[in-house]
């Protein structure tokens, strides 16, 4: 008979909200403001890429997916400036256009803090390993949708709706195996770093050029060649 232990089951819904703290708790620090998500999670047949600009990121070990961020113009400059205010830049010398490289950079940056910060949630809370590959961010003027029938046998796929501080809103999507993971004992997890340390890394990262063009939008080689292994 099943013991109390071994009936905690970790789902996809559990995943999601894990995904999602990391989240608003990477860009709550790194922008110095509060963003929150929606109690509402919908269920949807098809994940994509949407304007004015579309993140993703694969990843996979112990259960594979696809994250996806969608953001308008507006919320991407809110984001980025609020980032780049927050580490001491002046506003004088910011980029004033969502189409700007620049912008491009800090969202994938950010984005890869993110997907950072859940995969470690994941060794830490679930004793298992996720690898994730380079985020891609791009400038959309139509909508792209990805494939994500190859890699995952049973896709689940869920949105979630965020809002900014200025109330601007932008959209989380998860493509991800059916999964659970059910808890057989008791076992201890090392504590979350202060999430501070999030922003002191990145402020003491190099920020030339060459590194920044790691997340470049106009990586058109790169990005056609992770799309089309997407079924695009």
């Amino acid at each position: 008979m099943a013991t109390e232990e071994t009936s905690v089951v970790y789902g996809t819904e559990d995943l999601l909200t894990s995904l999602c703290n990391s989240v608003i708790r990477v860009l709550n620090v790194a922008t110095n403001s509060k963003v929150h998500y929606s109690a509402m999670v919908q269920r949807i047949t098809k994940i994509g890429l949407k304007p004015d600009i579309g993140c993703f990121v694969l990843f996979d070990g112990g259960f594979s997916g696809l994250v996806v961020l969608n953001f308008d113009g507006d919320t991407a400059l809110e984001i980025y400036e609020k980032y780049m205010l927050n580490m001491g830049m002046p506003k004088s010398e910011l980029a004033t256009s969502f189409t700007s490289d620049e912008v491009a950079n800090i969202l994938g940056e950010l984005m890869n803090q993110i997907v950072g910060d859940f995969t470690g949630k994941v060794r830490r809370e679930l004793q298992t390993n996720i690898t994730q590959n380079q985020p891609k961010m791009l400038v959309l003027t139509k909508q792209v949708m990805l494939s994500v029938d190859t890699p995952l046998d049973r896709p689940e796929l869920r949105r979630v709706s965020f809002f900014t501080e200025k109330n601007n809103i932008f959209y989380l999507e998860l493509a991800i195996d059916r999964t659970e993971f059910i808890k057989l004992h008791d076992f201890e997890t090392h504590e979350v770093p202060d999430p501070d340390a999030l922003l002191h890394m990145q402020q003491a990262a190099d920020q030339n050029a060459a590194g920044a063009a790691a997340f470049a939008a106009d990586d058109d080689d790169e990005n056609s060649e992770l799309l089309k292994s997407l079924g695009m």
